[in-house]
């Protein structure tokens, strides 16, 4: 199954548009169809891979290009035993402010990690994936970046991907990337605070809510709602039968957490 499937509509679309940060006239993808891998292991007993698009490299190494029209497509990976004070973000279409707070509110090591130690994933696999935030050529995803990002995976012997985008932009890529890996035979589940766009672009497996940009793993310094936000979108992934997205219940669960005083 095509990644794109309108990549000639796209190209043609995308060379007229003028760059502009705030995405005016952008030609956003638009899909119909999407594939889908079924989950083969129970999450106890798989190695999970992380991708994030927060742009975060590690300090004193080259940042993402901001600047380039078409982005850029280069992918970073990084050790889990990397520190949040080591890391440094190239952020293009979000606030970094919640992901420099508190590197979980976006890139979630310390709650996977907890999540390993206590068994409810088999384990959280050994490097994990950074992109940038700011990749407009769509098409230059669908053929380069997410095919050698679903050949990284399948290096490492990973058998579901989770994926957290940062930005509005960065909703159609990692969206885009989703197909990728699934097409190449990993399950994946993404998190989204963008259903419209998520809609647009079809990932296989989707768990939205109404979040914010910049923080989609969860609002910084706050672990338990967090956990909320991963606990249901990873147990989803057993329970999809089929493509599509789901509402997590973080907004209900969040407001009577708040009401009772609890943070």
């Amino acid at each position: 199954m095509a990644i794109i499937e309108t990549t000639g509509e796209f190209s043609h679309r995308f060379a007229k548009w003028t760059a502009n940060e705030d995405l005016r006239g952008y030609p956003f993808i638009r899909n119909i169809h999407a594939p889908f891998t079924p989950v083969r292991r129970a999450l106890p007993m798989l190695n999970l891979a992380l991708i994030t698009s927060a742009g975060a490299y590690i300090d004193g190494t080259d940042p993402f290009d901001l600047d380039a029209k078409d982005g850029d497509i280069n992918f970073r990976e990084i050790p889990v035993e990397v520190e949040a004070v080591d890391l440094r973000y190239a952020a293009k279409g979000y606030d970094p402010k919640a992901v420099i707070e508190d590197r979980n509110a976006q890139i979630p090591i310390d709650r996977l990690t907890e999540y390993q130690d206590n068994a409810v994933i088999g384990k959280l696999n050994s490097v994990w994936w950074s992109l940038s935030s700011w990749i407009p050529n769509a098409r230059l995803v669908a053929d380069e970046l997410a095919p050698k990002l679903a050949e990284r995976l399948h290096r490492y012997e990973i058998q579901t991907a989770l994926l957290i985008p940062a930005s509005r932009l960065c909703h159609q890529t990692l969206g885009l990337v989703a197909r990728g890996i699934e097409a190449s035979g990993i399950p994946t589940i993404m998190i989204s605070v963008d259903a419209a766009e998520t809609d647009r672009v079809r990932p296989p497996r989707t768990g939205y809510y109404n979040g914010e940009y910049g923080s989609v793993a969860g609002k910084p310094n706050w672990r338990e709602y967090q956990l909320r936000v991963l606990d249901e979108a990873l147990r989803w992934t057993e329970t999809f039968d089929q493509p599509g997205a789901r509402k997590l219940a973080v907004d209900l669960e969040t407001e009577v957490e708040a009401a009772r005083g609890e943070r």
